[in-house]
């Protein structure tokens, strides 16, 4: 199902008073699905394609993170999610997002990409 990001059709303004509706719903304003991109055994990527004939990797389980630490990255195995900025249930569900912190065999790891978007996980090292 897809997620309509443009203005609903029966908002109000900020006084209270009803907006009118100057068109439809546009195409244009049609975004994709939340990918939630899990810890799991190997890693699961899915090819979607996009609006303009393009091809996007969406990650669906992800097991390795790519670590940067003192300017060197190495490849990591994820243990679990540990916090999540974007939602609390995130983290005990496992699910990856940007800004999560992570355990790795390294340490606690946060995340610096958009995991559903890159088709793969890159992180910074917390001291």
């Amino acid at each position: 199902m897809r997620v309509y990001h443009g203005r609903g059709l029966r908002k109000k303004g900020g006084t209270g008073g009803k907006k009118r509706v100057s068109h439809d719903k546009m195409l244009c304003h049609v975004g994709g699905e939340f990918t939630a991109t899990k810890v799991g055994e190997k890693d699961v990527r899915m090819l979607v394609g996009m609006r303009g004939g393009g091809k996007k990797v969406k990650l669906k389980h992800a097991s390795y993170v790519n670590v940067v630490a003192e300017g060197k990255v190495k490849k990591a195995k994820i243990r679990t999610v540990l916090e999540t900025p974007d939602n609390r249930h995130y983290a005990r569900q496992n699910i990856i997002t940007k800004g999560a912190v992570i355990d790795t065999e390294f340490g606690k790891v946060k995340v610096t990409n958009r995991v559903g978007q890159d088709g793969v996980v890159n992180g910074v090292l917390l001291k």
